[in-house]
């Protein structure tokens, strides 16, 4: 197993995008390859017994002929926001047979402005880098707005802001008029993916 602990200091980047006092609704994806059925991502919120943010996301994907899986992903991760700020992540990822685990924390001056690449906060277009949270560290983006348009989800169309980010991936991803993360698609070795929205 690969481990990166990291303690990152902050730096004069643009400030993190609002993070909800409340744990908003969690969100769930069925996730689909070339429009067949590849795995899960969910993001689920909960309140700490210090008032904290605690966000806990876990990706699973397969694929496979019959019983044989030829491809298969995992990433499971922690966030702890307080106060706006990103407090701790903990990941660990399964990717290419390869086990990476991620532990990055505040140090005494403060966590680095990075927002991480969990997706569900949005970014805004002015940032350069994010925070990479398969490896734990910096990745420069290119961050696009494309206007309004309609996504799908399992219970029908709706309307959308989408984002085009282009860093390791180019990915498109939707977040309604409230702010919340309602879909994304991209192309991987080929392969088509998209997500829908599920009733969480």
């Amino acid at each position: 197993m690969k481990t990166l602990v990291l303690t990152l200091l902050s730096t004069a980047f643009a400030s993190p995008a609002p993070v909800p006092a409340e744990p908003p609704a969690d969100i769930v994806f069925d996730v689909l390859r070339n429009g067949q059925a590849f795995g899960r991502h969910e993001v689920r919120f909960d309140e700490g017994e210090a008032g904290e943010l605690l966000v806990d996301i876990d990706i699973e994907l397969r694929a496979g002929l019959g019983p044989i899986t030829v491809f298969r992903y995992e990433h499971a991760a922690e966030e702890v926001w307080r106060d706006g700020q990103l407090v701790s992540l903990e990941a660990e990822t399964l990717k290419d047979g390869d086990r990476i685990a991620v532990d990055v924390e505040r140090g005494d001056t403060g966590l680095i402005d990075l927002m991480p690449s969990s997706h569900w906060l949005g970014y805004d277009p002015a940032e350069r880098r994010i925070l990479n949270t398969e490896t734990g560290e910096a990745m420069p983006v290119e961050i696009e707005d494309l206007g309004l348009e309609t996504v799908e989800t399992a219970s029908g169309e709706i309307e959308a802001r989408r984002i085009r980010m282009t860093g390791t991936l180019t990915v498109d991803l939707w977040y309604d008029a409230e702010g919340r993360w309602v879909g994304c698609a991209f192309e991987a070795r080929g392969q088509s993916i998209r997500y829908v929205l599920q009733d969480a």
